[in-house]
């Protein structure tokens, strides 16, 4: 179910390059890749698991703003401007990612026309994503906003089991709850009819869509 990313829209020839100047490293759940407002020194590209990109309010909550899984490239956009890191990603699983100082990722994309044209694909689906993202969960009622907000989830970073979709929840009620710019409770609401009706049903860091085709209705 997972969306084509940066390293699946590379052939052989690109990736043996591409893997030449990196490092391999695994991470543990919780871990933190990268943090907002540092530096950065590097580009993340993963292999194996998932993250949650998150941001930070001025009053200190977390927002969940993305999550990213196998294929995907994290941190390219503060080393191709200069700037400081945008956001904080934290593993959401077991990670298997190859790292590459931020010179070396430049000079590549520089060098590469076919890796830079790959990069600029994924930013251009990441802009489209947020437009989607605003119209999807910023409006409606609390069950539109929550059954978008895990809509997204299950087609961009759901693995099918069977008939099922199982989905790694990218934070807790609160903060998923924040991002669809709901109350907690509204959300917990919503997610407990959901269960009642069996479109859903929820574990620990989990959810999984049983009917997805309803989720999708309600998401209208």
């Amino acid at each position: 179910m997972e969306t084509i990313g940066f390293w699946p829209a590379l052939g052989a020839a690109d990736r043996a390059k591409f893997e030449e100047l990196s490092v391999r490293k695994a991470y543990r759940r919780g871990d933190v890749l990268c943090r907002e407002g540092e530096r950065a020194s590097v580009v993340l590209l993963l292999l194996a698991g998932h993250v949650r990109i998150t941001n930070a309010t001025p009053d200190g909550r977390e927002v969940v703003i993305g999550v990213r899984g196998a294929g995907d490239v994290i941190g390219e956009l503060a080393v191709i401007d200069g700037g400081r890191r945008s956001a904080t990603v934290q593993a959401l699983d077991e990670l298997d990612v190859l790292v590459v100082p931020a010179a070396r990722f430049v000079a590549l994309c520089r060098r590469e026309a076919a890796i830079s044209w790959a990069l600029l694909q994924v930013l251009a689906d990441r802009m489209r994503d947020v437009g989607r993202q605003w119209l999807d969960i910023g409006g409606g009622t609390s069950t539109r906003r929550v059954a978008a907000q895990l809509m997204q989830l299950a087609v961009q970073h759901g693995v099918r089991r069977g008939t099922d979709i199982e989905v790694a929840v990218p934070g807790t009620q609160a903060e998923l709850a924040m991002t669809a710019a709901i109350s907690r409770e509204s959300w917990a609401r919503v997610t407990r009819e959901l269960r009642r009706q069996g479109v859903i049903s929820t574990a620990r860091g989990q959810v999984t869509v049983h009917r997805l085709a309803e989720l999708r209705r309600l998401a209208r």
